[in-house]
């Protein structure tokens, strides 16, 4: 049964904010009581949230489709609706976040960092919000945005100081778990490791976490046995550790062509030049061991490599090693430039920017924006008053303007948003026809019924306005 997954793909879907509210209020004595429909509530987002217990993808591996919950519609009595709940999930330490393509969307190291996967809809305006002096009583409502979704792909790369490489038995788990309390998987077969094993080692003052990587063998980094799969863990890490087994029973294998066969690799894997090297000559407690380190050590630090002798069976030489490998992680630390506080930096949108293009197309025109796209997932278009108002908002932004700068005339196609996601519709350059027969947009035709107080009340006015008016006519000099 898989324990450890560090690569997954996660299908992500965000909550649908709650439709606005259409209703008027009534009560008794109160025949026009005006607008009172609720806004609705906001979709939760799912987000990524590093946690330090965390220390696999395996839950998202068995279970790849994670949604928030949607928002609640508004209702009248001026109720908004609740806000969806947020689907925090909990991701390692080191996990970076990938679009489809391979583009890194955020890398996530630190306890509490937080990313947004995606967004919550915007809850949609209920009739109370969109009432003015012109639209007094409006009678339609803004629908929810939908919340966004798509697939994310997580890695993980392992959070360590130091990472330890060589070939499979060569001891990598037996020197984690007498260096550090780990406890990893150890036998006398390859590929006992089938995961990167993680410890923490105190030497002095200086606190830092070891980790192995299975499975590197010819080809790893070409996809052979399991070397690639675990080789993107070394990334983060500031020292590189080979160890390499001087006991070894296989003929045809030496320790120097160990180290340069994993060399090789790690060179065809890119991006670990500029990391410092140690190494390690394992089970030296065993005489044949002995002598053969006796013997390589010389070319060893020939090359420049700093060589160390343990064993982990009867514990030689881990002293000094820990404390070696202390001071290489010290020394990275403190190269490193220190974090500065993040800057807020604002960039206003220049004074002409309209938020929106007008694209000539093969046969129609396009618009694409941030407000006209949200603006016509928000509309009823069963509702021709909202359609109306669609259309205001749309003439104040300029978007009829453009359309005629771009070439558009009467009847033309206009598409409204991306291919996927579009709205069509037949062109006019004013939409104020038909609204004659309408009415004014937004306007409660209630208001037209005369009531008959008033009536009487304007009727007495007049006749006294004529009664003032004879008067002055004949008034004498």
């Amino acid at each position: 049964m898989t324990t450890f997954v560090d690569r997954v793909e996660l299908h992500v879907a965000a909550g649908n904010g709650g439709h606005g509210c259409a209703s008027v209020h009534r009560e008794k004595f109160k025949p026009l009581g005006g607008p009172d429909g609720g806004n609705g509530g906001r979709g939760g987002d799912v987000i990524l949230v590093v946690d330090q217990s965390v220390t696999t993808l395996l839950d998202y591996h068995h279970s790849p489709h994670r949604k928030a919950t949607n928002g609640k519609p508004g209702e009248g009595g001026n109720r908004s609706g609740k806000d969806g709940t947020d689907l925090v999930l909990p991701v390692p330490d080191g996990t970076v976040v990938l679009d489809k393509r391979g583009n890194v969307l955020a890398d996530l190291i630190g306890e509490g960092t937080t990313y947004i996967a995606a967004q919550g809809g915007r809850g949609g305006l209920g009739n109370a919000a969109l009432a003015s002096a012109r639209r007094k009583a409006p009678g339609f409502a803004l629908l929810g945005e939908p919340g966004h979704s798509g697939d994310v792909i997580l890695e993980l790369k392992t959070v360590a100081d130091v990472a330890l490489v060589g070939y499979p038995s060569a001891g990598k788990s037996s020197l984690i778990s007498v260096l550090s309390a780990a406890k990893p998987k150890i036998a006398d077969y390859p590929f006992t490791t089938l995961v990167p094993n993680l410890g923490v080692v105190t030497a002095g003052s200086t606190v830092y976490t070891i980790a192995d990587v299975p499975g590197l063998i010819p080809g790893a980094s070409q996809g052979k046995g399991l070397g690639l799969e675990f080789l993107r863990h070394v990334e983060r890490c500031s020292v590189l550790v080979h160890v390499l087994d001087t006991a070894a029973l296989e003929s045809e294998r030496d320790p120097l062509t160990d180290l340069d066969v994993i060399e090789a690799e790690l060179a065809q894997y890119g991006g670990l030049d500029d990391r410092p090297r140690v190494v390690v000559l394992n089970k030296v407690d065993i005489p044949d061991g002995k002598d053969l380190a006796d013997i390589i050590r010389p070319d060893l630090e020939a090359r420049g490599y700093q060589v160390l002798e343990a064993s982990a069976v009867a514990h030689l030489g881990l002293k000094e090693l820990s404390f070696a490998l202390a001071k290489i992680v010290a020394e990275a630390r403190e190269a490193q430039p220190k974090e500065e506080a993040t800057r807020i930096v604002i960039r206003p949108k220049a004074v002409d920017d309209a938020g929106f293009r007008v694209v000539a197309e093969e046969g129609f025109y396009r618009v694409l924006g941030e407000k006209p796209e949200r603006w016509v997932r928000q509309t009823d278009f069963a509702n021709d008053e909202a359609v109306g108002y669609l259309a205001d908002r749309l003439a104040r932004l300029g978007v009829e303007e453009e359309l005629m700068k771009a070439g558009a005339h009467s009847g033309d196609e206009v598409v409204i948003g991306p291919e996927d996601d579009a709205v069509v519709f037949d062109w006019e350059p004013t939409l104020a026809t038909g609204a004659e027969m309408l009415g004014r947009r937004g306007e409660d035709h209630r208001f037209d019924t005369p009531r008959p107080a008033a009536q009487r009340r304007r009727d007495r006015d007049a006749e006294r306005d004529e009664a003032d008016e004879e008067f002055d006519t004949f008034k004498p000099f």
